[in-house]
Formats: structure tokens, C-alpha cells, sequence
């Protein structure tokens, strides 16, 4: 069987015969402070220049109250500063051709640069300019609150939305990550213009900043350019740690009525901190048991036409157990027989270092552009407090055993979160308690 679950995975990641360009630790990236920012450094080849810079701490800086308050200060600040109103910002922007970009995740929110080497600078004024001096116009503010809440309220139209929704609610019930990044109607019904103003002189301080850079660009360019704005803002207090391991509960399964066409199953369960050896483990294994999920549940069975067992990458890991399905019971009784099979199966040695070739090898093929790159910078300094990615990250894949897949089965895929959308008098309650 588990040989079996070698090849469904060796074929969903794709034979790709060229060698790893970044197999090694990448001393070319550096990292250091100025003016009391972190920043990380990786120059690269080409025109294009991508510079991140993440706000810590995530839901952890916000509660149920004011939940989403970043990305929506944010999102102001793109209609008017101090130096740029709402139409020259727009003009500037529109000439330069480049664009400014916010992003959301349980660990921080981030504002990042996209341009080219050409027109860094030029895009850098602006994008400085909205961090530090958003004008925050009432009438402006509630414009973007509004589109705010019309995504809120289309979630409950999606169904893979609502079910991510209710299943981190479910599963990180009691930590932070159950607060949602992007809100509720309530939170940002309630959120003022007093409100936005204080938490911007509170929070957005150089303590809480990590500016990552990656693009043709020198290091006494980048100190330059935060040392005459960025490195004016007051120094705050705030100190990274990783955040509290999740809770861990018996199994449960929640269901809300919706008539679908299928059955939308969202389970999530909590995993091991980030840069443990289960961490890089259980990365393993959920592409293991999404291969046989596929493999069984879709390709021979045809129960469903999306099934899935995701890794979810923060500071404190997880994992998912995604299916549609109009068959729920057999369905979820079958998800259950196959994690039984990587549980208790054995893949040989030369079996897995094929499978962990290959899955770095799609790995690093999805994490070429500096955008992802970025990210990845971002990832192993918070995490694990290691700017040397790469390497680190091809070691420590490539150390697991197939004792560890089958130890971080048994250890972490369980005690399952459920999030059923769809006919609940079809809801298998009681076979999702058993997981």
C-alpha cells in the first residue's frame, strides 16, 4: 500500500528533471539593522525588485473586537497621505507602472513594494509615505469599510469560504489564530476613525517591522531609503516570539444547513511548532495522504472531484482534511481508512528520497519568483531564526525517516476539527468524532 502511496504522490508533483537551483545555503543573502529595522537581503539577477515589510504579530496584536483593523488602515492609507493625496497617489502609481500590495496571515500583515530597479525609488516614496502618514479621511476610511464588509458577507456565499471560516474558528478556539485576519461585520462595524489613528501611533513601530528584499539593488540603497523615512518612526516595544501551541481537544464536527449540489467537509487539526523535525515531517506526510486521498477517494472511487490533505504553514503548524462529496459517510470512512494506511505502512527508504526529491524539486519550482522568495526569507527568520533557507530547509527534508511519517500520523493528524456545509441530515457526526 505504501508503495502505492509513493506513486500517486511522485505522479501529483510531477517528474521534473532539473537539478534544484538553490541547493545550497545561500551566502549571498544577508541580514541586518538599520535604524532600528530588521532587513533581510537577497540580491538577484533581472529588472524586478520586490521589497516586503511585515507587520508581527498578526491576529495576535488585535482581538474579536478590532479584528481586521490592519488591512483596513492599510487599504486607507492607499486613498491619501499627507504628501500624496488620493489622486496624485494614483497618478504616481499609474506612471511608475509598479504596484504596492497588502497581505494578510495569521503571523503578520504586510505592505510590499513591486517595481523595477528603475523605478524603486520613485515607488518607495509612496509606499513609505503610507506607512507613516496616512491621512485617513473619514469619507475615505468608510469606502473601504464597505468593501471590507461586502467580502465578509460573500463568504457566506462561498462554501470552501465559510468552511475555512468555521473550521479555524472550531479549531484554534481559545488561541489567536481563530481570530480572522480580514474581520468580522461586527469588528469592523465598530472600528472608528479614532480608532485607526491610535492603533497606527501605537503599532506601527520599528519593532514590530521585518523589510525583506529581493532584486537587483544595493544594500547602501536600502539603508538609505529607510534611514531617510522609515527609520524616523518611534522604536515601540515589541518583541517576535512564536506564538502558544494550539489547544488540543477531542474530535467534533459542526454542520450548517445549505442547499448545495455537494457536501463542502473541512477538518483541520493542530501540528508541531515551526522548524521542529515533526514540522518538516508532517509536510510530508499530508502530501503522502493527499496523494492516497486522491488516489482512492477520487481516481478509483469517484466520490468527489476535490480532495485534498493541506499543510498549513504559520509559526504554529497544521493541517486539513478537505473533500466535496454528496456521499458524506463513505466518504469520511474512507478518508479514515487511508490515514489508517500511512499510520501504520512502511515506505522503503529509497522509495521516500525519491518522493522528497521530488516534492523540493516542485518546492523550489513554485518559490522562484522574488515575490516567494520573499516570503520564504520572512518564514525561516521568524521561525526559526535562520536566514539560510534553502539549504536548511533541503536538509531537514531530507533527513526524515519513514519512521517519522508514520510517528507524525499517529502524533498530529487527529483530534480533528470538522466544518460541515451542506445537507446536515447527512452529516457523519459520529464517524468524524472518531478521528
Amino acid at each position: 500500500m505504501m508503495r502505492r502511496l509513493v506513486a500517486v504522490v511522485l505522479s501529483m508533483v510531477g517528474i521534473v528533471p532539473a537539478a534544484l537551483a538553490q541547493a545550497t545555503a545561500d551566502s549571498a543573502t544577508t541580514q541586518f539593522d538599520v535604524a532600528g529595522i530588521k532587513v533581510i537581503h537577497r540580491p538577484s539577477g533581472g529588472d524586478m525588485v520586490v521589497a516586503n515589510l511585515y507587520l508581527l504579530g498578526g491576529v495576535r496584536q488585535v482581538s474579536w473586537d478590532n479584528a481586521g483593523i490592519e488591512l483596513l488602515l492599510l487599504d486607507a492609507s492607499e486613498r491619501g497621505t499627507r504628501t500624496y493625496s488620493r489622486e496624485r497617489l494614483r497618478r504616481t502609481m499609474a506612471r511608475l507602472g509598479t504596484g504596492i500590495v497588502i497581505g494578510s496571515e495569521h503571523d503578520w500583515t504586510s505592505l510590499g513594494i513591486r517595481a523595477t530597479r528603475a523605478t524603486f525609488d520613485s515607488t518607495w516614496a509612496v509606499f513609505a509615505s503610507r506607512v507613516m502618514e496616512p491621512t485617513l479621511d473619514p469619507g475615505e476610511v468608510e469606502l473601504a469599510r464597505q468593501q471590507y464588509l461586502l467580502a465578509v458577507s460573500q463568504r457566506q456565499d462561498n462554501p470552501d469560504a465559510l468552511a475555512e471560516f468555521l473550521a479555524d474558528s472550531l479549531a484554534y478556539d481559545g488561541h489567536p489564530y481563530a481570530v480572522p485576519a480580514t474581520g468580522t461585520a461586527a469588528s469592523l462595524r465598530k472600528i472608528a476613525i479614532a480608532d485607526l489613528r491610535k492603533y497606527h501611533t501605537e503599532q506601527f513601530v520599528k519593532s514590530r517591522m521585518l523589510l525583506v528584499v529581493v532584486g537587483n539593488i544595493t544594500r547602501d540603497k536600502i539603508t538609505r531609503l529607510i534611514t531617510s523615512s522609515l527609520g524616523k518612526l518611534p522604536a515601540g516595544a515589541y518583541t517576535w516570539t512564536l506564538p502558544d501551541t494550539l489547544p488540543r481537544r477531542k474530535a467534533s464536527a459542526f454542520g450548517l444547513q445549505r442547499d448545495l449540489p455537494t457536501n463542502y467537509i473541512l477538518g483541520r487539526y493542530a501540528g508541531p511548532p515551526a522548524g521542529t523535525k515533526d514540522y518538516y515531517a508532517l509536510r510530508i506526510a499530508t502530501a503522502v495522504l493527499g496523494g492516497q486521498f486522491f488516489s482512492e477517494i477520487r481516481s478509483r472511487r469517484n466520490l468527489t472531484y476535490a480532495v485534498d490533505a493541506p499543510f498549513i504553514d504559520r509559526a504554529i503548524s497544521g493541517g486539513g482534511l478537505y473533500v466535496t462529496a454528496a456521499s458524506p459517510a463513505q466518504t469520511v470512512d474512507l478518508m479514515r481508512q487511508q490515514l489508517a494506511g500511512v499510520r501504520t505502512g512502511e515506505v522503503s527508504e529509497e522509495g521516500l528520497s525519491r518522493l522528497i526529491h521530488q516534492f523540493l524539486t516542485q518546492f523550489f519550482l513554485e518559490n522562484e519568483t522574488n515575490t516567494e522568495q520573499a516570503d520564504f526569507l520572512a518564514k525561516s527568520f521568524l521561525f526559526e531564526g535562520d536566514i539560510r533557507a534553502v539549504g536548511h530547509f533541503e536538509e531537514q527534508l531530507r533527513s526524515i525517516t519513514p519512521g517519522d511519517i508514520r510517528r507524525v500520523a499517529q502524533r498530529w493528524i487527529r483530534d480533528v476539527q470538522w466544518a460541515y456545509i451542506g445537507d446536515v441530515s447527512k452529516l457523519p457526526k459520529a464517524s468524524m468524532e472518531r478521528w
